[in-house]
């Protein structure tokens, strides 16, 4: 009897470990121990990362990660903030149709507020955003990936033509965009060259958790007195785009 005892209370701690073993591959060493725990008590972490190799997603533990990881690497970016909240599933079921709703309305992006720390005022972070066309790429009863054009006027950067790829299954959604035209700093010099800036945002299942993640990059060149007030003005929009999606729910 003692001997059934105790292969199952080590079954159970193997069982434990192993859990503990694949959500903690979600992320590699690049998340603190402090930075796990603020992710743990439900806030959003946001991080300044500037770099590809600090990321503190793990190559291969979910084909959207590496999907993600890539596209970053790609776009080997200048500057590049990641940001990451986790979730409970309970109550949350049907978090990747919520998710793919919000952004999808592409309209609605004109009311999420930004603030700007030089001017310490309050602003929109777009003026205005539309769909300019759209198209199914694929369409299942319990997926759908969808390709969309954009036009969102953003200050100081004026109008930027965007192309989203969303793609939502049962457990994942996985969101993209990246400018197809060049960028003008308050039209005074060009910053941004098209297939340059980029948002990549997914959600994923981790047993009893989601996990949402965000990185948004740009790969803009470093211009003598502008460099700190482009990357400025880029990152905190990223940050602020993510961080009002990840709060909406």
């Amino acid at each position: 009897m003692k001997r059934v005892y105790k292969s199952f209370t080590v079954f159970i701690i193997v069982s434990l470990f192993a859990q503990a073993a694949f959500s903690a591959d979600i992320f590699n060493k690049n998340l603190t121990q402090e930075e796990q725990s603020t992710l743990d008590s439900g806030k959003v972490l946001i991080k300044n990362i500037g770099n590809p190799k600090k990321m503190c997603l793990n190559t291969g533990a979910n084909t959207d990660c590496d999907k993600l990881i890539a596209e970053i690497k790609a776009l080997n970016p200048k500057y590049l903030a990641e940001i990451i909240q986790i979730k409970p599933y309970k109550g949350n079921e049907n978090l990747p149709e919520v998710l793919e709703g919000l952004l999808y309305n592409v309209s609605d992006y004109v009311g999420i507020p930004y603030y700007s720390v030089r001017a310490q005022a309050w602003y929109n972070l777009y003026d205005s955003a539309q769909i300019t066309s759209e198209k199914v790429l694929s369409q299942s009863a319990s997926s759908i990936s969808k390709e969309i054009n954009a036009d969102l006027v953003m200050d100081p950067f004026g109008t930027i033509h965007e192309v989203i790829l969303l793609s939502r299954s049962q457990s994942s959604v996985y969101y993209s965009s990246v400018n197809t035209n060049k960028l003008r700093y308050k039209d005074d010099f060009d910053c941004v060259w098209p297939r340059k800036l980029k948002i990549c945002i997914i959600l994923i299942r981790d047993g009893d958790n989601w996990i949402l993640y965000g990185a948004g990059g740009v790969n803009a060149p470093r211009i003598p007195f502008f460099t700190e007030r482009i990357e400025t003005s880029f990152i905190n929009r990223i940050n602020t785009f993510c961080n009002f999606i990840f709060t909406k729910f």
